[in-house]
């Protein structure tokens, strides 16, 4: 959680100002928590948080070797692809609303106040 800190540049906060200015280097706002490229392992690190998505990916893992294998494979897979599937599309809708809310808010007009 960082804060945006303003600064008037008056002179005595000089040093203040030119660290804030090269920390918050520009003026965007940014919710959106995945990009294209980060969304798949970003989301299923997260996902595989979960206790319950842990359960049954261990029990897909299990089922895998023949001698405790008690249902076929592709029969103890299928809870875990639905809640995961599920769970990607919900944050990727929420994400993609975050993105477009954002650009709403970076390309609005503004008013500057100035002596």
């Amino acid at each position: 959680n960082k804060w945006r800190i303003v600064f008037p540049n008056n002179g005595r906060q000089q040093k203040d100002w030119k660290q804030a200015s090269a920390f918050y280097s520009g003026n965007r706002i940014q919710t959106t928590k995945y990009t294209r490229f980060t969304f798949l392992p970003q989301n299923l690190s997260e996902q595989f948080h979960r206790l319950g998505n842990l359960y049954f990916f261990f029990l897909v893992v299990l089922n895998c070797f023949p001698q405790v294998e008690v249902f076929h494979r592709e029969i103890t897979m299928l809870p875990l692809i639905v809640v995961l599937l599920a769970s990607m599309v919900k944050d990727a809708i929420e994400d993609y609303r975050k993105y477009q809310f954002d650009k709403m808010i970076n390309f609005s007009k503004t008013r500057v106040y100035d002596k």
